[in-house]
């Protein structure tokens, strides 16, 4: 068994597997997302209890990627809790490429007395949850639900419930390890019953809940995504539908911060230039650093001006 741990570890990449069960009746998404995890916990310096929160977030968000179709189609999820957290934003695209930011992500919490990391304290318990679907319309979709735990996987539930009454099953683990603070396995599951499924399918299908709730340490300790899916699912008859890599990855560039400075407009980059001398502009989704000389500025200027007398 220690040989096969060892040798699954060496093996595995980050995962989104997608399975219908039941005849149909059922869609599950089960996503490894450990190496995605722990890319965005050093990137965005995340504390132990951030990035246990920014982990299940961005695999969800994953999750809802996965439903995307246009090239251009982006899906983004929004938590704005009473926690110290702050706002938390993350965003998929149908490549399965999420990036996410959190507005403290240092901030940390002590455990629980079950030594748990508290997840509902850093997001805080009430607040509003946002899903912001932008497919190429003239206007986004925006689906709107109450925080209810801050624990996320919840919240996602309830949203499904009371936005779209849509009863789904959700599992967000992410295994942080307390002292070190290195992510050990991240593993979300999405279950959810389609129109007509049997009542009594669905009532088995949530009673899996307290397996599933074993995933991310039964992952950690070397069972497959398969052995997993099978053991909660196998009794459904699990027919696999597809495979994909989901990815941490910002699409920032010097050329769009730029754009987002012209349309700052010139006034304000004339403070920029006149009190600082000068800019620098860090991503929020990957900390990277953009440096912008008072030479950099003017020239900047000069296109906000020309874009607003093309405006008039």
């Amino acid at each position: 068994m220690k040989d096969k741990v060892l040798r699954y570890k060496q093996e595995r990449q980050d995962r989104l597997i997608q399975c219908v069960a039941a005849d149909g009746m059922v869609r599950i998404a089960f996503i490894d997302a450990t190496s995605l995890v722990r890319e965005a916990k050093q990137l965005l310096k995340l504390s132990r209890v951030a990035t246990a929160a920014m982990g299940r977030q961005l695999m969800m968000t994953a999750i809802m990627s996965a439903d995307l179709k246009g090239e251009r189609d982006l899906v983004s999820t929004i938590l704005k809790g009473d926690g110290p957290a702050g706002s938390m934003i993350c965003t998929g695209n149908s490549r399965l490429e999420v990036k996410g930011s959190v507005i403290n992500p240092a901030v940390e919490l002590p455990v629980s007395e079950l030594g748990k990391l508290d997840v509902g304290g850093f997001v805080g318990h009430s607040g509003k949850l946002s899903v912001v679907s932008d497919l190429g319309l003239k206007e986004p979709y925006v689906g709107l639900s109450n925080l209810v735990t801050g624990e996320i996987a919840v919240d996602f539930a309830y949203y499904y419930a009371a936005s779209l009454q849509r009863p789904v099953l959700i599992y967000l683990g992410v295994r942080v390890r307390v002292k070190m603070g290195d992510v050990r396995a991240a593993v979300g599951v999405f279950a959810e019953p389609l129109p007509g499924c049997p009542d009594d399918v669905i009532d088995r299908m949530q009673a899996k809940s307290a397996d599933i709730a074993q995933f991310s340490e039964r992952l950690e300790a070397g069972e497959t995504p398969e052995e997993l899916l099978e053991s909660a699912f196998g009794e459904f008859s699990l027919v696999y539908a597809g495979e994909r890599e989901p990815l941490y990855r910002c699409d920032c560039s010097r050329e769009r911060i730029e754009r987002a400075l012209i349309s700052t407009g010139h006034e304000e980059l004339s403070d920029m230039i006149e009190e600082d001398h000068g800019a620098e502009v860090t991503c929020r989704f990957c900390d990277q650093i953009y440096q912008f000389t008072e030479e950099d500025l003017r020239a900047l200027q000069k296109a906000a001006t020309t874009r607003d007398d093309e405006d008039e």
